[in-house]
C-alpha cells in the first residue's frame, strides 16, 4: 500500500462508488474520500466500504466529504460526476451541462487540492478533460482522462471471444477519442506476444474493431437503464495504482497534446507512460496513413465540442 496516500472520488453513483470500492479492497491507498451531492448517501456508502475493507483485512479507510474543503491533501482526485443524456436533450445540452459540473469541481480541486493529479471520467470524456485542464490551470501531465484502458480492455475481450483462448494475455492498443471515433490499432495488438495479424484475418479483425467502437452502447442497450461501470471503474483504478506505485506503465489515456502526432491544444487518447507525476511521457508511435486519417477525424470530433464551448463563452464565465 502507498503509505499515507489519499484519493478522492467525486461522484457517488455506480461508477464512482465502484472505483472507491475497488481501491478500498485493493489497499492501494491509505484513505478514500467520497464526494457527492448527497452527503448521507456518500456517508452510507463510505461506512459500508470501510467495513468491507475490514472484512478484507485492508487498512484503507473510506470517508464522506461534507464539502469541497474535505478533498484537501488529496494525492489523486477522480471526477466521475456528470449528468446522463435524457430524452429530448441535445448533445450540445449534455455537453454544456456536464462541462458546468466538471468546471465546478475543477475549481474546487484548484482551491483545495492544488497538488493533486486529476483523472477525468465524465462524458464526453475528451472534452471534459479539456475543461478540467483549463479550469484547474494544472500542467498537462497532472490532468488525464480515462478511456483508452477501457477501450483496450473491450477490444481484448472481443479478441478472446473470437479466438476462445489467450484470456489475460491479450494486449490491445486503442488511440483517439472515447466513442465512435476511437482508433483501434491491430498493428500494436498481441496475444502472448504474437501479433493479432498472425491469428486472425482482416475481416475478423474488422469485426472486432467494430464491436470495440460499439462496446459501451451494447451494454447500455442490454441494461435498458444505465451504462457500464465495472470495467470503466477497474480501468480507472489501473491508472490510480500506476500513479500511486510509480510503475511507469504505458497505457492509452486522454491528454492535452502539445505537438505530438501533429496536434496542439486539444485532448485525445494516446499512449502515455504513467508514474508518480501523472502523464510522465507521451509515446509517439508510427501510424499508417489510414490510421493517421482516422486519428485526425477523432481529434476533429473533439475539436468541434471544444469550439462549441468557446462559442458559448464557457471559459469566460
Amino acid at each position: 500500500m502507498a503509505k499515507g496516500k489519499k484519493v478522492t472520488v467525486i461522484g457517488t453513483g455506480n461508477f464512482g462508488s465502484t472505483v472507491a470500492f475497488i481501491l478500498a479492497m485493493s489497499g492501494a491507498c491509505h484513505s478514500v474520500t467520497l464526494f457527492g451531492r448527497n452527503f448521507n448517501v456518500a456517508k452510507g456508502k463510505a461506512l459500508d466500504m470501510s467495513q468491507a475493507a475490514n472484512a478484507a483485512r485492508q487498512h484503507t479507510i473510506v470517508t464522506a466529504a461534507k464539502g469541497a474543503e474535505d478533498i484537501s491533501d488529496s494525492d489523486i482526485v477522480v471526477i466521475t460526476a456528470g449528468a446522463p443524456r435524457t430524452p429530448g436533450m441535445s448533445r450540445d445540452d449534455l455537453l454544456l451541462k456536464n462541462a458546468d459540473i466538471v468546471k465546478k469541481y475543477s475549481r474546487d480541486i484548484k482551491k483545495y487540492a492544488p497538488n493533486a493529479i486529476v483523472i477525468v471520467v465524465s462524458n464526453p470524456l475528451d472534452a471534459m478533460t479539456y475543461v478540467a485542464i483549463k479550469e484547474t490551470g494544472f500542467p498537462r501531465e497532472r490532468v488525464l482522462g480515462m478511456a483508452g484502458i477501457l477501450d483496450s480492455a473491450r477490444m481484448a475481450h472481443f479478441i478472446y471471444e473470437k479466438l476462445q483462448y489467450g484470456a489475460g494475455q491479450i494486449r490491445a492498443t486503442v488511440m483517439g477519442g472515447h466513442g465512435d471515433t476511437m482508433v483501434p490499432l491491430p498493428k500494436f495488438t498481441t496475444v502472448a506476444g504474437v501479433p493479432i495479424d498472425d491469428l486472425l484475418d482482416s475481416e475478423e479483425i474488422g469485426e472486432i474493431v467494430k464491436k470495440t467502437r460499439n462496446g459501451g452502447a451494447e451494454i447500455v442497450n442490454l441494461l435498458g437503464n444505465g451504462s457500464a461501470y465495472y470495467a470503466p471503474a477497474k480501468s480507472t483504478t489501473v491508472m490510480v495504482d500506476a500513479i500511486l506505485r510509480d510503475t511507469n506503465q504505458i497505457h492509452s489515456c486522454a491528454v492535452m497534446l502539445n505537438g505530438e502526432y501533429g496536434y496542439s491544444d486539444i485532448v485525445s487518447g494516446v499512449p502515455v507512460m504513467i508514474g508518480a507525476g501523472g502523464a510522465e511521457e507521451i509515446i509517439q508511435m508510427g501510424l499508417k496513413p489510414l490510421q493517421m486519417k482516422r486519428f485526425a477525424n477523432s481529434v476533429a470530433s473533439v475539436q468541434q465540442m471544444v469550439d462549441k464551448l468557446y462559442e458559448l463563452n464557457f471559459f469566460d464565465k
